[in-house]
């Protein structure tokens, strides 16, 4: 349990307003990815009604893109189309809420990395960049966690008395 604890608790600013600045990359990546990135692939209440998703079911052509990645991931592709479409999905869930914020980061990261390496870095840099982009947001934020502004402040935060 201490060691939840220690990976939940924030790293907080000297200024409230400088835990208010760093939220709001955070609230931003975190609304996107699992409004657009994660919903497209993952069965969530938003996901476009023409995916036809089933909650918590992942697209039925992104194992088969998986697979193609070949080694590890053409062994089981189901689990890994999985993994990535719940990191995306969930995990941007999680960073909009700055709830385990550091796990949420350290899944959407090794998602973000396969994305770049495995799909996107034959197609030019340029397709890189939106993956690239969510890597760092993810670096940052399992280096710093949510900050003041997050529900990792506060379930860590010691209470006071009255």
């Amino acid at each position: 349990m201490k060691l939840l604890k220690r990976i939940t608790k924030p790293i907080l600013l000297p200024h409230c307003s400088q835990d208010l600045l760093l939220a709001i990359p955070r609230i931003v990546c975190g609304f996107l990815l699992t409004s657009s990135f994660g919903a497209d692939k993952f069965g969530l209440p938003w996901s476009p009604a023409d995916n036809n998703l089933g909650f918590f079911e992942v697209a039925f052509w992104f194992p088969n893109d998986v697979a193609a990645y070949g080694g590890i991931f053409a062994i089981a592709p189901a689990f890994f189309a999985w993994m990535g479409a719940f990191s995306e999905a969930v995990g941007g869930i999680f960073l909009l809420l700055g709830y385990q914020t550091r796990i949420a980061s350290f899944l959407i990261m090794s998602t973000m990395l396969v994305a770049i390496f495995a799909q996107q870095i034959n197609n030019g840099m340029w397709n890189c960049l939106p993956a690239m982009g969510f890597l760092w947001v993810g670096l940052f934020y399992m280096i710093l966690g949510s900050g003041r502004y997050g529900i990792d402040y506060l379930v860590t935060r010691k209470k006071t008395s009255l």
